[in-house]
């Protein structure tokens, strides 16, 4: 036996459907898509995503994720154990003080002093916001908020 003497067991393959080859070939004429209607035509069919006209699901969701509020105010944070580090003992903490001492980038940053950390120095602390541990801890070191 060689090569050229294999082939497939009788009854495996199945002849390719030639349609449109005339009606003695039983798909003729309409080529077995049915007479009219959208399935009939050429280049037809509903595409991907089709959902019978209501609004595809991929029309439906947001084009971007997520949610930016256009009035969002923007703090730069600025812990108490940073002033602990940086600041001596009766300083007065503000935007210019922050900035020169390389804290901050720009004085004209918003700023806001949060609670991390530890103080011992007393300050003097006049920025945007404080939140209320970092307000607890420094009137707790003797200093205060202006």
């Amino acid at each position: 036996m060689q090569l050229k003497d294999l082939s497939p067991a009788p009854g495996s393959k199945k002849g390719v459907r030639r349609i449109g080859r005339g009606n003695s070939s039983g798909h003729g004429t309409t080529a077995g898509r049915g007479t009219k209607g959208q399935l009939s035509r050429p280049g037809a069919g509903k595409g991907k995503g089709f959902e019978g006209g209501q609004m595809p699901l991929a029309m439906r969701l947001p084009k971007l994720p997520g949610f930016t509020n256009r009035n969002r105010v923007a703090y730069t944070p600025v812990n108490v154990g940073r002033l602990e580090a940086v600041y001596a003992t009766g300083e007065t903490v503000d935007h210019e003080s922050l900035a020169a001492k390389g804290v901050i980038k720009h004085a004209s940053e918003l700023v806001k002093v949060l609670g991390d950390g530890e103080l011992t120095k007393a300050l003097t602390v006049s920025v945007d916001r404080v939140s209320a541990s970092a307000k607890g801890k420094i009137e707790a070191a003797g200093g205060k908020v202006a």
